[in-house]
């Protein structure tokens, strides 16, 4: 399966919403801009959707909008804890910052990733 690449104009929304704290860390996370804290991602872009990383009662508040729903990079694979953001609210520059705020916040309040996951090294991933 081959994935489509975000429209400029959503990776421009994206990068406006993102908070301007010195913890943010920007990546890429299947070939998609995506941010982190502490080594989590708590935000990011797939396709042509921007989705965020909430605790529960967030989660259940944004996926109550129309046109939200939970993040699967590919079917019948969900995301647990992501949630794509509804158009209408990417398309409020207030709105949309206020969600990648949150996700923001709860990020930080996790443990935070060591640097050995990201390397590739299989036999640190085989230790989970």
């Amino acid at each position: 399966m081959k994935w489509e690449k975000a429209p400029e104009s959503l990776v421009q929304t994206f990068d406006a919403a993102l908070p301007e704290d010195a913890r943010v860390e920007r990546r890429k996370m299947f070939g998609y801009p995506c941010a982190f804290v502490g080594g989590n991602m708590f935000a990011g872009l797939h396709e042509a959707r921007l989705i965020v990383r909430l605790p529960e009662e967030a989660r259940e508040t944004l996926l109550a909008l129309e046109g939200a729903c939970s993040f699967e990079p590919m079917a019948g694979r969900p995301m647990r804890e992501y949630v794509v953001v509804p158009p209408q609210v990417v398309a409020d520059p207030a709105a949309l910052r206020e969600w990648v705020g949150q996700a923001f916040t709860y990020g930080s309040t996790l443990a935070p990733k060591s640097g050995e996951k990201r390397t590739g090294d299989r036999k640190s991933r085989s230790r989970r």
